[in-house]
């Protein structure tokens, strides 16, 4: 038995014509009578009474059409469902991301994906740059938002999509707080609040010290932004952070912006020979963001 076998079963049981029944199925009559003759001989029993008037069922073809039917329809939503996982239109996507993106880019992102596309199950997993863009490599992540630039030689794609330079973030009791500008080298002399060695932060801010004449005192490493802000406004010292993440300060410190930027961005990750749920997500993202950069203008 398979699955033309009850396309034709189905459709002659729906018309009780065999003439009818092939003009349905697009086939001339002698093939429709051959294959529901085989049927029947592969099941044992007969499906259908024939007599001079036409054709009915059998109580056997009454009690299997029902069945048939759903057979036919679960056939049909398995073939539906190869063409929208060919499409990019459902799935499972697995996506990684840095600590940063999580207030803000994130959401951005997600929230226009999952309207675009209900249908896509998406897995979302914390790491760092380096371990995202190998994840991906390794085929367990297909998408990552990562902090640029990463310093892995791992081969993948890589677009900018969001641009930032970084600001620098000082207790209140520092005389310096009181500045709107200023030169990076005038933290010289400062503790600093430093992001641990897995953000590409860490060594960005090095060496923009470096290139400002001097090397940075560094009083702690923390992960996560909210966390040196909290040690800035605790009075531990000095931080670099990206201007977006300046929203999350507290009224216990003071956002300076340097007279030299520090570049920085944000890339979307994903294999080279992306699948096309990953191909679909990239599309929004950048779709999504450059629509809100146009609204904030």
């Amino acid at each position: 038995m398979d699955l033309r076998q009850l396309r034709y079963f189905t459709a002659l049981a729906e018309t009780l014509n065999f003439h009818r029944a092939a003009e349905r199925l697009h086939i001339s009559q002698p093939p429709l009578t051959v294959a529901i003759r085989k049927l029947e001989e592969d099941l044992g029993v007969a499906l259908f009474d024939r007599d001079p008037r036409g054709v009915r069922l059998t109580a056997a073809g009454q009690a299997a059409l029902g069945p048939a039917r759903i057979a036919l329809a679960a056939a049909e939503q398995v073939r539906e469902a190869v063409r929208q996982g060919a499409a990019g239109l459902r799935g499972r996507l697995s996506v990684g991301f840095i600590g940063s993106a999580i207030g803000d880019l994130l959401p951005r992102i997600v929230s226009p994906f999952r309207q675009a596309y209900p249908e896509v199950e998406l897995a979302l997993e914390e790491m760092n740059s380096v371990e995202i863009v190998r994840a991906i490599a390794a085929r367990r992540l297909d998408i990552g938002l990562v902090r640029l630039p990463v310093m892995d030689s791992t081969p993948v794609t890589i677009d900018v999509i969001e641009r930032d330079a970084l600001v620098a973030v000082l207790p209140l009791d520092d005389v310096l707080s009181r500045r709107k500008i200023m030169p990076l080298s005038a933290l010289a002399d400062r503790a600093f609040i430093i992001y641990s060695p897995v953000s590409v932060l860490h060594a960005t801010i090095r060496l923009a010290c470096h290139r400002a004449g001097f090397t940075p005192q560094v009083a702690q490493e923390a992960v996560q932004v909210q966390t040196i802000l909290s040690l800035v406004e605790a009075g531990l010292g000095v931080a670099l952070i990206p201007a977006r993440s300046a929203r999350f300060a507290g009224a216990g410190v003071r956002i300076v912006a340097l007279d030299d930027p520090i570049p920085i961005a944000m890339g979307i990750a994903r294999a080279v020979d992306p699948s096309p749920l990953a191909q679909n997500f990239v599309a929004t993202a950048l779709q999504s963001l450059s629509d809100s950069q146009s609204l904030s203008k």
